[in-house]
């Protein structure tokens, strides 16, 4: 079972991250999971996935979405 953890950010603090491909990048925490650590940052570690159509008058598309990074991999500014 995972224990929640005591981070050192919150939501809306200006991070940069310190480790990784986006490594010295600023933005902003929009979403922080006390479960498993992790912090969503506006703008930054973007994935796409692919939707395909659910009814035949609907289109598929790629979505864009920010995925969570480890909170010890970003630092306070």
């Amino acid at each position: 079972m995972l224990k929640k953890q005591k981070l050192h950010v919150k939501v809306g603090d200006q991070v940069t991250i310190i480790s990784g491909f986006h490594k010295n990048e600023t933005g902003e925490v929009i979403k922080v999971d006390l479960k498993s650590g992790k912090v969503i940052v506006q703008g930054i570690n973007l994935k796409f996935k692919h939707v395909k159509p659910t009814t035949e008058n609907e289109i598929g598309e790629i979505k864009q979405f920010e995925a969570p990074i480890h909170h010890s991999n970003v630092k306070i500014n």
